[in-house]
């Protein structure tokens, strides 16, 4: 302005190991969500083989571990198979050969911490599988409390090596169970579910309970009036061709460059606040703005409420100490995000008196302390003397 479901990639490599029979069992108590990959990793699938005389296919899994003492064969026969995982992920990926689908939910369930890791089958039959062991845990990260996996589904997945028969295409739901975790725990780490990628991952927990003060109400704004469109012949250069708007947002004098935030489960909207120094003065948004969080997950700009996002500079009438409000609407935070850069890019350099094109970055502002600040933003009519 001038006055952060990812595709994750892995390939597998294959290597050979025996699998023999074992009961599963399921839970089928209520349950609530603490925490969801909400898109679909992808990785490399290992050579599918074809039996020539019943066409089954099969895939034998890359090793968990270097070594392999495992002898016996041990076949997961009723592994759960997830019904509703596609309300919330994209598990499509069984039309592309050689690609397997993961995802993961943790839950509370029955008075357990459940893990559930969603699988879906590149093959009819999947071998040299590995699910948890004790290595497998929950540490939550402001107590250092160390939460240990007591089970899984199938159990004959624990510490061991193991296959499971199943339709190409389904989606299976391995589970591993927790001791049921503190209703205060908010930011954990899991460790030992290797075919997850769980090495360490970090995750922030958000219990429907929460949700209510988690996430904010979009913001109430006052579209600014479009009073003259941009010529056909629009070009940067000449400020005659450019669109006029009146009528802007107006808040309180709060000092130039205030910011605020509004985080929702669709949009991520942040305010700044610009001090009008002329009572027409001209204005610019760069498409290509983005957030940045701590992490390095990127959101782009998707658009700003009533005013063009398209780097086509436009006038703003009004009267000189006017402070406005401009407001981005970017993709939805991480639910585990805390801070956010805000990151605009250099524009195109236009020929116009004090001409500016010139990007802005402003690092590490903490999310909560600009939800504080959402009170400054409300519309506050402007009073002339």
């Amino acid at each position: 302005m001038k006055t952060r479901r990812n595709l994750f990639i892995i390939l597998a490599a294959v290597v050979g190991m025996t699998i023999t029979s074992c009961k599963c069992g399921t839970n089928d108590e209520g349950s609530s969500t603490l925490a969801s990959f909400g898109g679909t990793m992808m990785i490399g699938a290992p050579e599918i083989t074809v039996d020539e005389q019943t066409q089954e296919t099969t895939v034998v899994w890359r090793n968990t571990e270097d070594w392999n003492n495992q002898t016996e064969i041990l076949w997961a026969d009723s592994v759960p198979v997830a019904e509703n995982v596609k309300e919330f992920t994209a598990f499509n990926v069984v039309e592309r050969e050689g690609v397997v689908g993961l995802s993961y939910e943790l839950k509370e369930e029955g008075g357990y911490t459940v893990l559930h890791c969603y699988f879906q089958m590149p093959a009819d039959v999947l071998q040299n599988f590995w699910l948890a062991s004790k290595e497998t845990a929950i540490v939550d990260l402001e107590t250092g409390i160390n939460y240990r996996a007591i089970r899984s589904v199938p159990e004959c997945g624990w510490g061991k090596y193991f296959a499971v028969k199943s339709k190409k295409g389904t989606i299976l739901d391995f589970q591993i169970y927790f001791p049921k975790l503190p209703r205060k725990t908010t930011e954990i780490a899991i460790y030992g579910v290797p075919n997850w990628f769980m090495r360490g991952r970090e995750l922030h927990l958000t219990r429907e309970s929460d949700k209510a003060t988690f996430y904010d109400k979009a913001p109430e704004y006052h579209l600014p009036k479009l009073v003259k469109e941009e010529a056909p012949n629009y070009t940067k250069s000449d400020g005659h061709a450019w669109a006029v708007y009146t009528d802007a947002h107006l808040i309180k004098p709060e000092g130039n460059e205030k910011m605020a935030l509004w985080r929702t489960p669709e949009a991520t909207y942040l305010a700044r606040g610009i001090e009008q120094n002329w009572m027409r003065e001209y204005f610019y948004i760069n498409p290509n703005t983005m957030l940045v969080d701590e992490r390095g997950n990127c959101y782009k700009l998707k658009e700003t409420l009533g005013l063009p996002c398209n780097e086509h500079v436009f006038w703003m009438e009004g009267y000189s100490g006017d402070f406005i409000a401009f407001i981005y609407v970017f993709e939805p935070l991480s639910e585990s995000a805390k801070s956010v850069s805000y990151i605009e890019p250099d524009g195109e350099p236009f020929d116009s008196w004090a001409a500016n094109w010139k990007g802005e970055t402003i690092m590490h502002l903490n999310i909560e302390n600009l939800r504080k600040n959402q009170h400054l933003f409300k519309y506050s009519p402007r009073i002339i003397k």
